[in-house]
């Protein structure tokens, strides 16, 4: 048996071969899956839960329900309104907090699509829709701008391993379609919010949350094992908006405050004194589009603002007055029916003609003479059968003329 040569590849092609193989590892891995929103599943209608209570001073106002277990400590409320209903340690809060837990676990199970070293300030930066991991803190100072990139649905999850805590009138802002409903906080121990600083997304918490005073939160507050403690805030249950097509049958009308779409046959859209008709949703605080304003539709977040803090719609543009139906036309005086037409006599029968005389018959013409067959009859062919016949007789009588002489003996 011949022993295993080695082959030897010029260095250019051994190159080659190890930049195929690592290109092979590096395009095998998969990338990170996007962002997913975590199911709230029953917290989701909760603006504000705890474990441990909840404190407020000040008129905040509630958007949604608040809750707390398994303790049923709630102080504060009044001042504070709460717009849904109050749950303190009863059936409800306890299966909020069993799907919080599930939600909590979820977002924090997610894989990092950007993960940071430390702690790390996300004020003045553009994020994205993904995952976002920091194993110590996040901060906002200034103001977090999240963008879309266009999908009303995309994500951001933001995973601190401790702390979250906004500084002092930091906010948070969406572009081109991002939502506050698609943003979530999930926080190791504890989030703080700053003085007036404004806040966007559904925060977390492990343990406790701090909202300080006049600070806003388009989305919740939940604290899974410790307390919530709120002074002077304003917190509106943010809620996602779909992307929707209108259809109106012909015929349909719809009017609002300032603005009437009638939909005559085939699409109609009849502008407002002064604007276009349409929709428009924006972020933050709801604003009414009074009549005349011009706007146009979008695929914002709807924002369920409290009353108290809505402003009041601009003047109702009033209704035109009624058209008054003209008089029916008199219907036309139908005419006398025409006379029949008189028939005409008939047609006198054409007289037949005489009967034709019949023609004699015809003489038959008279036989040809037979031609010799295989001899044509043209003019070139007779004039040679002449000449030939000549030529025979001329020979006959030189034969005849010499026949005698040729038979004689000649004398010695």
């Amino acid at each position: 048996m011949s022993p295993i040569r080695a082959i030897r590849l010029p260095r250019a092609v051994a190159a080659l071969v190890i930049t195929v193989l690592a290109s092979a590892v590096v395009f095998s891995g998969s990338p990170a899956a996007a962002a997913t929103a975590p199911g709230l599943g029953t917290a989701g209608s909760f603006s504000v839960l705890a474990g441990a209570g909840v404190t407020n001073t000040g008129p905040s106002v509630i958007g949604g329900d608040l809750g707390t277990s398994p303790t049923a400590a709630v102080t504060g409320f009044p001042p504070g309104i709460v717009l849904g209903t109050i749950h303190a340690a009863d059936a409800v809060a306890l299966q909020a907090k069993a799907d919080l837990v599930t939600a909590y676990n979820g977002a924090a199970g997610q894989a990092p699509t950007t993960t940071f070293a430390g702690p790390t300030d996300l004020g003045g930066l553009t994020l994205v829709p993904g995952v976002y991991n920091t194993p110590t803190s996040f901060a906002i100072t200034g103001t977090l701008t999240l963008n879309a990139q266009g999908d009303p649905n995309a994500v951001f999850v933001f995973q601190a391993g401790s702390t979250l805590i906004t500084a002092v009138n930091s906010s948070v802002s969406f572009i081109n379609g991002a939502q506050a409903c698609n943003v979530f906080w999930q926080v190791g121990s504890s989030a703080t919010l700053g003085v007036g600083s404004s806040f966007a997304g559904t925060v977390m918490a492990l343990t406790s949350i701090a909202a300080n005073t006049n600070a806003t939160v388009n989305g919740r507050l939940l604290a899974r094992n410790g307390s919530t403690t709120l002074d002077s805030n304003v917190i509106t249950t943010s809620a996602c908006a779909t992307p929707t097509t209108t259809t109106t049958a012909a015929g349909a009308t719809t009017t609002t405050p300032g603005a009437t779409t009638t939909a005559a046959p085939g699409p109609t859209t009849t502008a407002a004194p002064g604007g276009t008709t349409s929709t428009t949703t924006v972020t933050g605080p709801a604003t009414t589009i009074a009549p005349g304003a011009i706007a146009s539709t979008t695929t914002a977040p709807a924002v369920l603002v409290p009353a108290a803090l809505e402003s009041g719609p601009g003047p109702i543009a009033p209704a035109p007055a009624p058209v008054t139906p003209g008089a029916p036309a008199t219907p036309a005086t139908p005419g006398a029916p025409a006379a029949p037409a008189t028939p005409g006599a008939p047609a006198a029968p054409a007289t037949p003609g005489a009967p034709a005389t019949p023609g004699a018959p015809a003489t038959p013409s008279s036989p040809g003479a037979p031609t010799i067959p295989g001899l044509p009859t043209t003019g070139a062919n007779v004039f040679s059968i002449a000449v030939l016949g000549l030529t025979l007789v001329a020979l006959g009588s030189l034969a005849v003329r010499l026949g005698p002489g040729l038979r004689k003996p000649k004398a010695r």
